[in-house]
């Protein structure tokens, strides 16, 4: 084997390891037990979590990119425009 391709699976390996261990060091083997202060409240209910999560970002969406387009319409920069619609003043 040649010494760059031993380099490369030492790396290939270090890196291997070192994934494996900060993935073994987050796993939450200790999520059973409580720690001081900690109070969780009520979980949400599928409705709740689609809401927040789905709905919730892509109306905020649709109201940022509706209010872009409103707003690029009035102004007289060009490159707010697509060209085919912007008409040049004479």
């Amino acid at each position: 084997m040649s010494n760059k391709v031993n380099k490369n699976a030492v790396r290939a390996g270090a890196i291997s390891a070192g994934t494996m261990l900060m993935l073994l060091m987050s796993s939450p083997a200790f999520a059973l037990t409580r720690d001081d202060g900690d109070d969780p409240g009520p979980g949400l209910s599928v409705i709740n979590t689609l809401g927040l999560y789905v709905v919730a970002p892509i109306v905020l969406f649709l109201v940022i990119a509706g209010l872009t387009m409103v707003l690029a319409r009035g102004s007289d920069n060009p490159r707010t425009h697509a060209a085919s619609t912007h008409h040049p003043r004479a």
